[in-house]
């Protein structure tokens, strides 16, 4: 079996034994990190809806945040991990940290310069990006929304370059710290609201909110770059692009870029249809996109965020190699499953005592609460799918093909076009419901789509390295243990349901999560004593 384990110069690390030990406790770190800063933006999500609601004010914020957001994804997380972190970790498995340092170096610069360049032209352009990305806004809703975003690109161009010290610390295995930076970002969006939002109406209110919003995003980055600068022992930019490594980085960067920008057209084409749906489509898609990104941030992105330097660090013959990769792929999917599963069940069966713990309070009302539920429910769909895809995507990232992703990326995007629009604007006329529920169908059909995409990436990358996946048998005992969970979640969401919001998610989500884990450990399922193991020690 090949050896994934490299000895970095500035951390001491255990050695990987038989079981992934080194694997599963850094995705328990990934998610502990994850988890702090989620948790931190629901509280800042719950504080949003108090002042806000699903007002025009909230529509327009959240559709300008969207616009500068597309930059901080393009740049982001995904992508430099995909182009940065295989070819860097791989230099640092080689001993070679004084060209890990300058190919850093090199793409710390690079990044700074086009990032600078967009910001600019985002700016300017703003008013035809309004008329591109929410076309259904008019009179003063459309005037705030190119107002919030002006305010907000130079902060997306922060957060892009996080991205960037996200790549670096995941490299030296220092997960926890990269995760939970965003905590900065959102702490200082709600001590905005909370200093602010009895002072100010809501159009005034969402201004100021922005401004917050970009000095939190320099804050993220600040937090990070002392270890950074310690890790590299200096930064050493320059725009050297003839380096191999570099040009590797950038060559690499691109299928990934376009990749993440064809996803994001898929998003935008979601916010698009959702503006021209009735008020407070917009603002509701994003509180339950919110949700949703739970499970997939905790669970997808943790597993997938730690397998990646350990599989970009994998040494020996083709056949070491791809009998490493399916070992953590299988490992990887059993721990996403072993999570995401109860988070479908939850969701669709008890995600109204979710929703309204979060969100019910102030502007945000009960019929809110049903609204955004459904728009969940039918998220469910593709929860399971997306998270998985991530992992494949890793392990195709990690064999330097980043192409492959993306002819399927674009296929999904195609379907989700499609589907989206059949789905969120002739449909709900043709059945004889509310155009607003509309917007359940674009989740509807974003998650089918991302069905086709999953198939697709495991069917061509078990050609590749061989079979992977996990058994039926195993899929079936988690079914059993999530719907048992929320028949009983069910249960007492009815018996108590007059509880407020936060108390009956007490005595409904501790049961809930109570039963799973019996039940689950019953049917000899391990997952839950490594979970515990993790959890205490």
């Amino acid at each position: 079996m090949a050896n994934f384990n490299s000895t970095l110069p500035e951390t001491q690390f255990e050695k990987s034994d038989p079981h992934d030990s080194g694997s599963k406790r850094y995705a328990f770190s990934v998610a502990a990190g994850i988890l702090i800063s989620r948790v931190a933006g629901l509280i800042r999500d719950r504080i949003f809806a108090h002042y806000f609601g699903n007002s025009d004010a909230a529509d327009a914020f959240k559709a300008a945040f969207r616009i500068p957001n597309f930059l901080q994804n393009l740049f982001g997380e995904g992508v430099l991990s995909a182009s940065f972190i295989p070819v860097y970790a791989g230099l640092l498995a080689h001993k070679d940290n004084e060209e890990a340092r300058r190919t850093a170096g090199a793409i710390a610069a690079i990044l700074a310069l086009v990032i600078s360049i967009l910001v600019l032209i985002g700016i300017l352009t703003t008013p035809y990006l309004i008329d591109i990305i929410a076309p259904g806004f008019s009179g003063e809703k459309r005037e705030l929304t190119i107002r919030l975003v002006k305010i907000l690109f130079p902060g997306a161009g922060f957060l892009a370059f996080s991205a960037w010290c996200l790549g670096i610390l995941n490299s030296h295995r220092r997960f926890f710290l990269s995760y939970t930076a965003p905590v900065v970002w959102n702490a200082t969006l709600i001590a905005t609201m909370l200093y602010f939002g009895s002072r100010y109406q809501q159009y005034p209110l969402a201004e100021i909110l922005a401004w917050g919003s970009v000095l939190g995003s320099g804050l993220q980055v600040c937090v990070q770059i002392p270890s950074v600068l310690k890790i590299l022992k200096g930064l050493f930019l320059s725009l050297n692009y003839h380096s191999r490594n570099v040009k590797t980085v950038v060559v690499n960067f691109v299928p990934v870029f376009v990749g993440r920008g064809v996803v994001q057209i898929s998003a935008y084409v979601d916010a698009l249809l959702a503006s021209l749906l009735p008020t407070g489509a917009v603002a509701a898609l994003t509180y339950a996109q919110t949700i949703y990104m739970l499970p997939v941030s905790l669970f997808g992105m943790s597993v997938s965020a730690a397998q990646l330097p350990l599989m970009s660090g994998a040494t020996g013959n083709d056949h070491e190699v791809a009998n490493a990769l399916r070992t953590r792929l299988d490992s990887g999917l059993r721990h996403i499953a072993f999570f995401v599963l109860p988070s479908v069940a939850a969701f669709l069966l008890i995600g109204d005592v979710i929703v309204a713990a979060i969100y019910q309070t102030g502007q945000f009302v009960r019929a809110d609460v049903f609204y955004v539920w459904g728009i969940l429910a039918g998220a469910t769909v593709g929860l399971l799918s997306s998270t998985f895809g991530r992992l494949y995507s890793s392990a195709y990232y990690a064999l330097r093909d980043t192409k492959t992703p993306l002819r399927f990326a674009i296929l999904r995007v195609v379907l989700t076009t499609v589907l989206g629009y059949l789905c969120a604007i002739p449909l709900p006329s043709a059945i004889g419901i509310n155009p607003r529920w509309g917007v359940a169908g674009l989740t509807i059909s974003a998650g089918i789509s991302s069905w086709v995409e999953f198939i697709l990436l495991r069917r061509s990358l078990n050609r590749r390295i061989g079979r992977t996946g996990l058994k039926a048998r195993y899929i079936a005992k988690l079914w059993i243990a999530a719907l048992t969970a929320a028949a009983a979640g069910w249960g007492l969401r009815n018996y108590f349901a007059h509880q407020s919001p936060i108390l009956l998610a007490v005595l409904v989500l501790l049961p809930f999560a109570t039963v799973y884990f019996t039940v689950s450990m019953a049917l000899g399922l391990t997952d839950i004593r490594t979970f515990f193991r993790r959890l205490m020690g």
